[in-house]
């Protein structure tokens, strides 16, 4: 693809889908349960506010109420973190994987980190047990989409280098 603001949406949009699928894995299926019996919903080990406000509390959470938006919302910052991805690679070591794992660290530190500190930490009185569960999701959430961003993006440049 020639035009590079397109290939860097494309390359977004892989991202957000990996960002979309990689949570429904993580905190959806396990996290939460399909049904809400999973481990993040227990209550014999979570905050009793944090279960009210995924579960009781008006307004739902959007995730759970509209997950429609958050969906698109997700693809969004995958777009976003394409662009910063191509604004910032130049910058570090040849290769998907020490890229990615740049990437990955970048996304992790700067948005997950800060999210669970910031809200569940801070805000509903989250275990610290949980909380280290939650970045163990956030962790991979990240790993998947950065190496689905640097996959894509560097891919021609990649088996450029191998056919030499």
């Amino acid at each position: 693809m020639k035009n590079p603001i397109a290939k860097t949406l494309l390359v977004g949009l892989v991202g957000g889908l990996t960002l979309n699928f990689v949570m429904v894995l993580t905190f959806r299926l396990i996290g939460f349960g399909w049904h809400g019996g999973g481990i993040l919903l227990n209550p014999s080990i979570q905050s009793r506010k944090l279960i009210a406000v995924w579960t009781q509390m008006e307004l739902l959470p959007l995730v759970v109420s509209h997950p429609v938006q958050i969906f698109v919302g997700l693809i969004l910052f995958g777009i976003g973190h394409a662009f910063i991805y191509r604004w910032l690679a130049p910058a570090w070591p040849h290769g998907i994987k020490s890229r990615a794992w740049r990437m990955a660290g970048l996304v992790f530190f700067l948005s997950f980190l800060f999210w669970e500190f910031f809200t569940p930490f801070n805000q509903f009185g989250e275990p610290f047990l949980m909380i280290c569960l939650e970045l163990i999701f956030w962790a991979i959430i990240a790993l998947a989409e950065a190496f689905a961003i640097a996959t894509v993006c560097e891919w021609k440049s990649a088996t450029k280098g191998k056919s030499s």
